[in-house]
């Protein structure tokens, strides 16, 4: 993706995550506003299987680039 999401997507994607427990938003009273994310313990377990589906992506799209060919 050219440039990342749209500000919408991103506000999508993040409200999603935060409803299904896999990350924590914290908002300072600041001026300009500042909100950060992490990962809460449930996203954190999440992590290891992610990380395989990363890889596993990154060798299916090699392998499938190199029969293109």
């Amino acid at each position: 993706m050219v440039g990342g999401p749209s500000p919408r997507v991103l506000t999508k994607q993040l409200r999603e995550l935060e409803h299904d427990g896999l990350i924590s938003r914290t908002v300072y009273p600041e001026v300009p506003p500042r909100v950060e994310y992490q990962l809460t313990d449930v996203g954190k377990s999440a992590q290891t299987l992610l990380q395989s589906m990363t890889d596993w992506g990154r060798q299916y799209s090699q392998w499938h680039t190199s029969r293109e060919t």
